[in-house]
């Protein structure tokens, strides 16, 4: 059955059906396309197009072929070419020719740009129920090993001391900017193009914002052109998606580093690794990995549709056919990426002593600084003067706490006894008090306030 064909007087070539059709991937699209027609009838009852009996069998037919979508019952046939002509064609078999009148005044670019929008927001309600859980993870994981000493890096290079929850809290946080990113876009998202026809608008009595209100959307888009042309809602929802990869990355090579034998700070559950085929003693960070190589795939999602934008003419064009299987593509892997690194996150392993014992008596060399500026010394004479004694206690082959007084009071009078009191990784920790900073007390609020957050991101 085609939606189209009277001004045509020879059939499409095979291939060219192949090519055309997008049935294989946008399937996906029933419940949302059945939801939008049931909506479309309603008003096309209203404006007089349909009496009341034709609504009703229009409506139990609708409810029919949902049914066999979500039964797995629905049989495709191969002129189907996508899942309006699905939809319409089984509604056809169903109720008839009164199935014709569905589409009065509507055209699959109006069709198919709501169906898009109610598919899109509804997955990302999944992703961000999915984000929640992984945050959950992370604050758990902060909470019950909350006083935790590890170094801290810049640069791959041990830094200052800092809490192990203050360091997995950072994570929480991150995440929490992706949540808000979404609820954001759902302002922009949540419009309803049903009713802008091809491109022109409807010459039907069809009450555009009562259509929005019953698809849940908040207004009508505003331009019938705009409204079918666009696919800025795909395109920021592929931005989204693609920094949460990112996101998701950036935590999965933290690990993978942190597990590796030359840190041994973590511990991956083996649920969640893989072996060697060659070599027996492996246990491979493979969910972390995937988790890296996939952010790939996001990205160039995100890049691949932003291109097939760039030069389109207004309005509709069967470029925009491109934008679902990115999108579907990118919702299957947050899918999988994030209860996975859930698991992860909560089975981990944390190997307190071996964080503590890499700990390098450098990182402590602001404090020392910090110790001179106490003693009326300037910061920047200060910053200079605990590098050199970073550098002395190097030469020594000792480290700061081995440095006699001495020594230090070469470099500067200030120096006293009471120097190597302020070298103490602890205390380094506990003096930064302010909020957001590493200070057990300071991580104990950012969890409680991750805590309410949860409760109510928006």
């Amino acid at each position: 059955m085609k939606l189209w064909g009277g001004r045509f007087d020879k059939p499409s070539d095979a291939l060219m059906q192949r090519y055309n059709a997008s049935i294989g991937f946008d399937w996906r699209l029933y419940a949302a396309d059945i939801q939008g027609s049931a909506a479309y009838a309603r008003a096309l009852a209203r404006a007089g197009v349909l009496t009341a009996d034709e609504l009703a069998q229009m409506l139990d037919g609708l409810a029919q072929v949902r049914r066999e979508f979500e039964q797995e019952k629905f049989e495709v046939a191969p002129a189907d070419e996508d899942i309006h002509t699905a939809v319409e064609r089984r509604l056809h078999e169903c109720i008839g020719p009164l199935a014709g009148k569905l589409h009065t005044g509507r055209s699959r670019n109006d069709q198919v740009a709501t169906d898009l929008r109610l598919f899109i927001l509804d997955a990302a309600g999944q992703v961000e129920q999915d984000l929640a859980t992984l945050q959950s993870a992370l604050v758990d994981q902060a909470a019950a090993h909350l006083d935790l000493l590890m170094p801290g890096y810049t640069h791959l290079q041990q830094a200052q001391p800092v809490l192990w929850s203050h360091w997995i809290m950072s994570y929480f946080w991150m995440l929490a900017r992706d949540v808000q990113r979404l609820i954001d876009w759902r302002r922009r998202a949540a419009r309803s193009p049903l009713g802008a026809g091809a491109l022109a608008g409807t010459p039907l009595p069809i009450d555009r914002a009562a259509l929005a209100t019953e698809l849940g959307l908040a207004d009508p888009c505003e331009n019938s052109i705009d409204a079918v042309s666009d696919r800025d809602f795909v395109v920021e929802f592929l931005f989204c998606a693609a920094l949460i990869q990112v996101h998701l990355s950036r935590l999965a090579e933290d690990l993978i580093l942190f597990s590796s034998q030359e840190f041994g700070y973590v511990t991956l559950d083996q649920a969640y690794a893989t072996g060697s085929s060659l070599m027996p003693q492996k246990i491979n960070p493979d969910a972390l990995e995937l988790a890296r190589g996939k952010t790939g795939r996001l990205v160039g999602h995100l890049t691949g549709l932003l291109t097939t934008l760039k030069g389109l003419p207004l309005a509709y064009n069967k470029d925009l056919q491109e934008d679902k299987e990115p999108l579907f593509d990118t919702l299957n892997t947050l899918a999988l990426t994030l209860p996975v690194l859930t698991g992860v996150i909560r089975t981990l392993q944390v190997n307190g002593a071996r964080m503590a014992a890499a700990l390098d008596t450098a990182t402590l060399a602001t404090e020392l600084a910090d110790y001179l500026v106490g003693r009326g010394v300037p910061f920047r004479s200060s910053h200079a003067i605990a590098g050199q004694a970073v550098r002395l206690a190097a030469e020594q082959g000792g480290s700061l706490r081995t440095l006699p007084l001495s020594a230090l009071k070469t470099l500067h009078p200030a120096f006293e006894e009471d120097f190597r009191a302020v070298l103490d990784f602890k205390r380094a920790v506990e003096a930064r008090r302010a909020q957001g900073g590493t200070a057990t007390a300071a991580v104990q609020a950012q969890i409680d306030q991750a805590r309410a957050w949860l409760a109510d991101p928006g």
